[in-house]
This record gives C-alpha cells, structure tokens and sequence, in this order.
C-alpha cells in the first residue's frame, strides 16, 4: 500500500519505478498487485476503511459456518460513519452503536490467507437469531448446527454477548435444544 511504503521512508518517484518495473496492477487507491495475483477483495475493502468489520454471512464463510459463498460482502462500522468511500454494488454495509461496535472482534485469514477483522463466532450466532428473519432457512440451521457441534464453542461467551445485546431469552431457546 502507498501510504504503507511512504510511513516506512520510501519516497513516491521511487515506488512508482517500482511499480512500473514490476508490472504491478491498481487494485485500489494506493494498493497494487503483481498482474498474475488476483486481488483479495476483503482485504483491499479492509484497508481503505480500518472501521470496516466483516459480519454476517460474509463472517459466517470466514469461519466455515455456512458451505456456501456469500453472495455480498457484509460489513459493519460505527453508526454514523461516513461510508462513501466503501459502497460498492457488492457491499451491504450495517451500522452499530458504539458499545457493541467492537463486541467479539478477531481476525481470520481471508481466501487470499490476508489477516482481515471479523465478528467471532460467538457474535456471528447473536447476530443470526437476532437478524434469523433476514436469513434463509438453511443458511440459517446451517451455521446454527455447525455452531453448536463444534467442541471448540463458547457458550459462555454466546450468553454474556446475547445479553449486551438484548437478546438473550432467544439465544437461551436455541441453545437449550441445541447443545
């Protein structure tokens, strides 16, 4: 990235040679790929907006909770924030209030195996049975069972997360009957 190499003392006239020689392809504002590379749209959308985490079944694929792509890149960013610079036709950009904006961050590799943020597991659930209308039945019980067979699971975590979001008698019914 542009700005990457500036910060790091490398002047502008000597990264476009660079770039030239190369044969280095504009993905992006500031952000090039070799030509036989093809561009990691997660991470590119990633590091024009630092706000930017992925979220739902964008989130879902990430984790391997859903076995299909996503056909949409679902982000969330502070409520408020100005998007502009990130709406493109393929992005469903969701907002969130600051106190729950940052609640079950990590990061994963993208397809690309590029580090990207993301919503963990545990938020990923909270926002399906929180959003479950918006879902496709089977997307929906896809990443439900996936979720709740998976040893490495926090249900501890699912629960104080369900009730920062005031959602925590309905994620109480799924997993009563799941687990």
């Amino acid at each position: 990235m542009t700005l990457q190499a500036v910060e790091a003392g490398i002047t502008k006239p000597f990264l476009s040679k660079y770039i030239t020689a190369h044969h280095m392809e504009k993905a992006a504002h500031g952000i090039y790929n070799e030509e036989d590379v093809w561009s990691d749209e997660l991470f590119i959308i990633q590091m024009r907006s630092k706000a930017v985490i992925f979220s739902r079944q964008t989130a879902l694929f990430l984790h391997g909770m859903i076995d299909r792509e996503y056909s949409k890149i679902c982000v969330t960013v502070p409520a408020k924030y100005n998007t502009s610079h990130i709406k493109y036709s393929n992005v469903e950009v969701h907002y969130a209030q600051s106190e729950i904006y940052k609640l079950g961050v990590c990061e994963v590799k993208s397809s690309s195996q590029n580090l990207v943020r993301v919503y963990d597991k545990e938020r990923c659930i909270c926002d399906l049975i929180k959003d479950r209308k918006k879902y496709e039945v089977q997307l929906f019980q896809t990443a439900m069972k996936e979720y709740m067979s998976n040893k490495e699971k926090r249900i501890s975590t699912l629960i104080e997360y369900a009730e920062k979001l005031n959602i925590r008698d309905e994620v109480m019914k799924y997993v009563e009957v799941l687990v």
